[in-house]
């Protein structure tokens, strides 16, 4: 039986490489999110069919499905463009605000209303984004193209949690990773011929680094940190998942040599004790 403990930190480490290796590898980003979610499906679905553990949702779950994928798929390519516009480190600390913004969508739009600890740690993390980019930042509304697509990238993961749960209620993880995924890549697909992205005629090591995003950061990574969610106490694997942007940030500094400000830290550190704040709230409840 696996150890679900090392699970979640094979599962932090695989999905912390992906912005590194987007940032490093000569590809656009519409094509690397795409060749993550089609290099996911080409290896899980046999196994799912081996195994039989393709389960044929119900007719009202396939809108959702389809929505979802086209989330996702969104949500990784915009991201991979905020990193290209920006930095690694960065981009992954402003796309792990989702879970901010899936209590401010739980606090207008439905009945499971966060608590006060919640908007006092929404309120410490948003200080620290403004921290990260700087007051000058807001005062003066100068948005980079990083700045907004990685806040962008978050908006539209937390409307892909939200989203699924509906769907992940009903129907095992598995099935539903490679029907959403599968939808992703098609869509990604449309979208990189549209925009004519090169899909081929790639050197062997960048078809190593698209083959690494497919099968460690996208199926590893999730398959790991689901697995860990089942067996865990959901509150500790989340705020677990928050230590990204710091592997992120160590592995940027090391291998691509990116520049990590002592700003950067400080709004860093103060994004992550709000989040935190927000998933405490939560164990309390429990």
């Amino acid at each position: 039986m696996l150890n679900p403990r090392i699970c979640l930190i094979v599962g932090v480490i695989s999905i912390s490489i992906f912005p590194v290796l987007v940032k490093w590898a000569p590809v656009s980003g519409l094509t690397s999110a795409f060749y993550r979610m089609f290099i996911a499906v080409i290896f899980l679905l046999p196994y799912v069919l081996i195994k039989n553990q393709l389960q044929k949702p119900d007719k009202s779950l396939w809108v959702p499905i389809f929505v979802c994928g086209m989330l996702f798929g969104s949500d990784i390519a915009i991201w991979n463009l905020s990193i290209h516009y920006s930095n690694a480190t960065q981009a992954t600390l402003l796309t792990n605000l989702s879970p901010v913004w899936v209590g401010i969508a739980s606090a207008l739009f439905l009945y499971d209303k966060p608590g006060k600890q919640f908007w006092i740690g929404t309120v410490v993390a948003l200080s620290g984004m403004v921290i990260l980019m700087g007051v000058d930042t807001f005062t003066q509304m100068h948005f980079d193209k990083g700045f907004l697509m990685a806040l962008t990238s978050g908006l539209l993961y937390a409307t892909y949690m939200i989203v699924s749960k509906r769907v992940l209620n009903r129907m095992k993880i598995v099935s539903f990773m490679v029907y959403s995924m599968s939808v992703s890549s098609i869509y990604l697909f449309i979208l990189c011929v549209l925009n004519g992205e090169s899909l081929m005629n790639f050197t062997p090591v960048v078809w190593g680094v698209l083959g690494i995003q497919g099968i460690i950061c996208q199926l590893l990574g999730w398959l790991t940190i689901s697995y860990a969610v089942q067996k865990l106490d959901a509150q500790r694997v989340s705020l677990a998942l928050l230590s990204q942007s710091v592997v992120t940030g160590l592995i940027a500094w090391l291998f691509i040599h990116e520049k990590i400000s002592l700003q950067m830290i400080v709004g860093g550190i103060v994004i992550l004790i709000g989040i935190g704040i927000t998933f405490i709230k939560k164990k309390n409840l429990s």
